[in-house]
């Protein structure tokens, strides 16, 4: 410090901005989040007693998942990019993707091949659906894709590639791994072409995609021409992302196969830049029932050591790199998931993102060269990733309950008592997840109703110590009045409390339902629907939770309105069903006020309805039959809606909270546990567990885990 100035260097401008961040946070009480920013710079600022240097341990901080670009970013604009690269720099991340606009790239390389631009509309997705058509999941699906929308996204992709290497950020750009168009077939009849099964329930229409065949010579033509395209594009950064496998098993283990096709890829990208480094998400791996050690080895070791890193993808859960030798050799990236499909549930195990990093670190022979954060999606559970990032350059575990004490300094710029004490409640619950859970499936209200789900399964806390946390911000709220942070938080606690009510209503209608009891079934039914009402009505008086922004976002990239018409459909759509058909439905769901009021809730109001009419018939619950009335009379409705939704949020939140706590706390909270253990204790009377079909995509997607952590 000269004077009043704060001087901060850095070998980059990730590495100043790093450094600034930590003095914004330790000396200042500040915070810069998704959800916000709580800056306080006072005059004078801060003095440093001596100079203070922040390094990082690693080499690399990794940013994003494939996934994230359309779960959370499908439909940002420039001033939203602008201000998420800032919150990459001040967080250290200097390994981002830059996934963005790359439709125009292929769209560029596949017409001067002799496709047509109409042959393309079967292969590109939707606007929201993008990731998965890029991984060659699915084709087709939520295209066509408007003229309009490629050519913008590939000048917004400028702007992006433009700040990230500003800041010194290596831009990871995509590679070519070899899914094609269908119409490949027959421009180049003599070539390999074989074809994947069905993706996450998906039919032939949009699913079943084509794959070049690694030692076919058109391989390394599409591969190589792709890098050079890309170089005269953006100019290169020489790290590049290609997943060819992702939740599709290759078509044979033979470790001849899988050797070619890692030296396919990387060699494709190396014709056209000898620097050629693949940067590969390693969540394929943890499909144990295909990628045993052999077939990892086969795969990595094919291509040359140190020209492949891979993501190690969900290191807080399911480590890769302890049961394969540090990958035999290659790099990898210690990274936390922890979040699917952009679900808003409060969840972590700060425990884990605690001592993981350091453990693969000091694993034999260890590899890792980097930390990164890799969530399907964004907007959530802050203090997970404030806690996380610090690991770029944290050199040993820390104190979790002090850290949280200082976490709250900074959020609000500055604590008391019960707040403090709200965040180590929190810390001690529902941030507490140790036995496995992913975050996926778990708020039930956002479920396909079911009479058959088993709710003890959705709890790995007990929610006691999450009401009384809730109970802690209701008496903090004089204090924060004007904290925009806390105000958020208010709105998500609660959100999150009342959510852990509907398991009360909801095994109450279904114990009343397998007693053969109407009345029971009414009661519990009408106090669901109006708990989730009031649901909505708190969601709506926060900016943070509205689905009108989600939809104004989609909105503002339509030309006319087909185009409006069809990035509607895309986005409400990805947060419902997922496919026409509810082929993944609800494993994007979105706690959003108007989602709540319109689908959701008429959604049990429908089963409600339903259960009556089975026991007053006296027949059974037959799943298919209820789905199939479900899908075509409320969901598919709803996709298709063209309600106005706001865009400004409505109502007091801090005199809603307190409402809604005043009217639910001492009703239906008090041994929730107990009562929801009672509800399910006559084996006679609880059927087994019966998932939905989001949930079983979650659960299928890394079933089988290794137990190691």
């Amino acid at each position: 410090m000269s004077g009043a100035k704060l001087q901060v260097t850095g070998t980059s401008g990730v590495a100043a901005a790093m450094g600034f961040y930590y003095y914004l946070k330790q000396f200042c009480n500040s915070q810069f989040t998704w959800a916000g920013q709580n800056i306080n710079l006072t005059s004078p600022l801060p003095r440093l007693s001596s100079p203070i240097t922040i390094q990082a341990v690693d080499k690399f901080r990794y940013y994003q998942n494939v996934c994230t670009v359309s779960y959370s970013f499908a439909f940002w604009d420039w001033k939203r990019w602008e201000r998420e690269i800032d919150w990459m720099a001040l967080n250290g991340f200097n390994l981002p993707l830059a996934f963005t606009g790359q439709e125009a790239i292929f769209q560029r390389l596949y017409m001067n091949m002799g496709i047509s631009f109409e042959d393309l509309e079967g292969f590109f997705g939707g606007p929201a659906f993008l990731a998965w058509s890029r991984m060659g999941n699915i084709q087709g699906w939520g295209g066509p894709l408007p003229q309009m929308w490629i050519t913008n996204q590939l000048i917004l992709q400028h702007q992006i590639v433009k700040r990230m290497r500003d800041f010194g950020m290596i831009t990871v750009l995509p590679a070519f791994a070899g899914h094609v168009p269908a119409v490949f077939k027959t421009i180049f009849p003599k070539a390999n072409i074989s074809q994947f099964g069905s993706w996450g329930n998906f039919n032939k229409t949009y699913s079943f995609t084509y794959l070049l065949d690694f030692n076919d010579p058109l391989f390394q033509v599409v591969g190589s021409k792709l890098i050079e395209l890309l170089q005269n594009e953006f100019g290169v950064d020489h790290i590049y992302n290609a997943d060819t496998f992702n939740e599709m098993n290759p078509s044979s283990k033979n470790p001849a196969y899988l050797q070619a096709a890692g030296r396919s890829v990387f060699s494709a990208m190396e014709k056209a830049d000898p620097d050629a480094v693949w940067l590969m998400q390693g969540g394929t791996f943890n499909f144990v029932e295909f990628w045993g050690p052999e077939e990892v080895k086969a795969l990595v070791t094919a291509i040359p050591q140190g020209r492949l890193i891979i993501l190690d993808l969900i290191s807080e859960l399911a480590p890769v790199y302890q049961r394969v030798e540090s990958y035999y050799g290659q790099p990898f990236i210690w990274c936390m998931l922890h979040n699917f499909g952009g679900n808003m549930e409060l969840y972590g195990d700060l425990n884990s993102i605690n001592y993981g990093p350091f453990h693969g670190r000091s694993f034999p022979n260890s590899t890792m060269i980097g930390i990164g954060v890799t969530m399907e999606g964004i907007n959530q559970n802050e203090v997970v990733y404030e806690f996380m990032n610090e690991n770029a350059w944290r050199t040993s575990p820390r104190n979790i309950t002090d850290w949280i004490s200082n976490f709250v300094k900074q959020r609000y710029g500055r604590t008391t008592h019960g707040i403090d004490k709200a965040w180590q409640l929190l810390k001690t619950s529902v941030f507490n997840c140790s036995d496995g859970h992913i975050d996926v499936g778990h708020v039930i209200f956002t479920q396909r109703p079911s009479p058959n789900y088993n709710v003890l399964s959705d709890l790995w806390y007990d929610p006691e110590l999450l009401f009384a946390a809730w109970d802690y911000f209701i008496q903090a709220i004089p204090d924060f009045l004007e904290n925009d942070l806390f105000r958020y938080d208010l709105v998500d606690i609660t959100r999150n409390s009342l959510q852990t009510v509907t398991l009360y209503y909801y095994s109450n209608a279904v114990w009343a339902f397998k007693t053969n009891d109407i009345f029971g079934i009414k009661d519990a039914g009408k106090l669901l629907s109006e708990l989730l009402l009031d649901i909505d009505t708190l969601l709506a008086s926060d900016k943070r939770f509205l689905l009108g922004t989600w939809l104004a976002q989609a909105n503002a990239w339509g030309t006319d309105a087909n185009e409006q018409a069809l990035l509607r459909y895309n986005a409400l759509n990805q947060i419902t069903l997922w496919g026409p058909d509810g082929e993944i439905v609800d494993y994007a769901s979105k706690q959003w006020a108007g989602v709540v009021k319109d689908y959701y809730k008429p959604r049990w109001d429908f089963f409600i309805d339903y259960i009556i009419q089975v026991v007053q018939n006296m027949t059974h619950f037959d799943d298919y039959i209820f789905n199939e009335l479900l899908l075509e009379k409320v969901e598919k409705p709803f996709t298709f809606s063209t309600t106005n939704y706001p865009t400004t949020p409505t109502g007091n939140p801090f005199q809603l909270a307190q409402q809604f706590h005043l009217k639910y706390r001492e009703s239906a909270t008090p041994n929730l546990l107990q009562h929801l253990k009672m509800m399910s204790y006559d084996a006679k009377l609880t059927k087994l567990p019966k998932i939905s079909r989001s949930y079983q995509h979650g659960y299928n997607k890394w079933r089988r885990w290794p137990s190691v952590k």
